[in-house]
């Protein structure tokens, strides 16, 4: 007997496609709400366009970790939905196919998944974390390159001021330079150009060499006569500030930025403070919580899959969505709370996950093992009687008032 029948396969089909296209739009929603906030954020700082999409790869693994999960629960349940609502489900349990033999392949799918969101969110997503970080620290430090504003004066070194009018050929050419010089005998050299470049050096790279061409240098030395001076071309060497280095990873007590073996090797270090085993411990259950709940998924979307019969209510997946990103919200507050020491990271993030296994495998039951039982039939009547309200009064409202016919002038009195 074969381990994957056709049926196997065909369930295979109607889950690969929905989990995808959900894993696709879920992470392209978050990023583009970051994107535009990064091309502000870089836009103000004043540098290259081609680091947003470097920061945008290195968030990638967090949303990942989201959207998996995600895409998931709603690639099994949209599968199952199509089976119960065209009757097909019916003809499978008919011929003896349980509901737990058809989750055969959406369990494959979720151990799979989960050994990789594991990966992800141990050791790929801190390493991502961090070099956002130092993305965003050499952005504002000037490191990548940050380019100088047009029409704005910037200070290098606090001895050099300088303004363009116009950049050219992706910043390679300058128009319009003006520049003031001071040293620290007081003399200042003021100087305008029609255009510069500017160029490295190989063995200074602390300095670089602003090349102006057809220009004219002022030179006012205190307790002498300001000279004026005419050039075609002029080497103006420039030093650039030091920039501090970066800091190194999960030094700035920020626990998302270890991998897991570090955070348990610190977890059980007693060469660390109290306070230290704690938020590493903690940050230990929320990553592990976050993936051992993605084997109850299936279980998830097959009981809110199967709406009542002759229905073809999606409410189910309006409350898989509403749980999943709920919970998620919940394990966040949790480990935050468990990091302080005001809760025991197990109690903290282990109890909610508990109370939410206990749900799930009690709709499963209902859904499996009990004729006829729904796992939020309760709440289909209620979404049923208040659509059936709303109807009715859409209906009222678009009748309109009811108009009585005029019944003419009183010509009462006696004939």
């Amino acid at each position: 007997m074969k381990f994957l029948t056709a049926i196997d396969r065909y369930i295979f089909r109607l889950t690969l496609m929905p989990m995808l296209g959900v894993f696709v739009l879920a992470a392209s929603l978050l990023m583009l709400d970051k994107m535009l906030r990064l091309f502000d954020f870089v836009a103000t700082e004043g540098g290259p366009v081609g680091v947003v999409f470097k920061m945008l790869a290195n968030l990638l693994p967090e949303y990942a970790s989201l959207a998996i999960p995600l895409g998931l629960m709603l690639g099994i349940l949209l599968a199952f939905r199509k089976l119960a609502t065209s009757s097909e489900l019916d003809v499978m349990r008919a011929v003896g196919l349980s509901y737990t033999r058809l989750l055969r392949v959406p369990y494959m799918l979720a151990i799979g998944l989960a050994a990789l969101n594991l990966a992800i969110v141990g050791y790929l997503q801190p390493l991502a974390r961090y070099y956002y970080e130092q993305l965003e620290y050499e952005l504002k430090s000037g490191a990548l390159g940050a380019s100088i504003k047009v029409g704005e004066f910037t200070t290098l070194k606090d001895r050099v001021a300088l303004r363009i009018e116009e950049s050219r050929d992706d910043g390679r050419r300058l128009i319009g330079i003006f520049a003031r010089v001071a040293d620290q005998k007081g003399q200042v050299l003021s100087i305008s150009a029609r255009e510069g470049t500017f160029l490295a050096l190989r063995n200074q790279p602390d300095t670089i060499i602003l090349r102006l061409q057809d220009g004219q240098i002022i030179q006012d030395v205190p307790g002498h006569v300001p000279r004026v001076l005419s050039f075609t071309r002029h080497d103006l060497p420039i030093d650039l500030p030091a920039i501090e280095r970066f800091r190194t990873r999960g030094t700035d007590d920020d626990r998302r930025e270890y991998l897991l073996p570090e955070l348990l090797r610190l977890g059980w270090s007693k060469d660390v403070s109290q306070e230290e085993r704690v938020s590493s411990l903690a940050n230990v259950n929320y990553r592990l919580v976050e993936v051992v709940m993605m084997l109850l998924l299936p279980l998830l979307a097959v009981a809110l899959a199967i709406p009542p019969k002759r229905s073809t209510s999606s409410l189910g997946l309006f409350v898989s969505i509403v749980l999943i990103v709920a919970y998620h919200k919940v394990n966040q507050y949790a480990s935050d709370v468990a990091a302080l020491g005001k809760i025991g990271p197990v109690i903290g993030l282990w109890g909610p996950f508990l109370v939410l296994a206990a749900l799930i495998l009690w709709m499963y039951y209902r859904v499996a093992y009990v004729p006829g039982g729904q796992a939020i039939g309760w709440l289909e009547k209620a979404a049923e009687t208040m659509t059936k309200k709303f109807k009715s009064l859409l209906r009222r409202h678009r009748r309109g008032p009811v108009i009585l016919p005029d019944p003419g002038p009183d010509n009462g009195g006696a004939a």
